[in-house]
């Protein structure tokens, strides 16, 4: 395992190319509310938040927290 993957942080190479899969924006990294990593999608209409699970982004939109409300 290697230290990203302990910590839930991304690998430089995988952080680059994911994008929103609801509207397809750039992703920029963030925290939780409970202070574990997320992605959070840079667009201004969509807003949503993707938690990383164990260095493993979850890239569902269902399962996406909004920020915009």
């Amino acid at each position: 395992m290697t230290s990203s993957q302990q910590t839930g942080a991304l690998e430089p190479w995988l952080r680059e190319i994911l994008r929103c899969p609801k509207c397809h924006s750039e992703l920029r990294d963030d925290s939780g509310p409970d202070g574990g990593p997320e992605l959070v999608c840079t667009s201004a209409e969509c807003g949503l938040a993707y938690r990383v699970d164990g260095g493993i982004p979850v890239m569902l939109v269902d399962e996406a927290r909004p920020t915009r409300g």
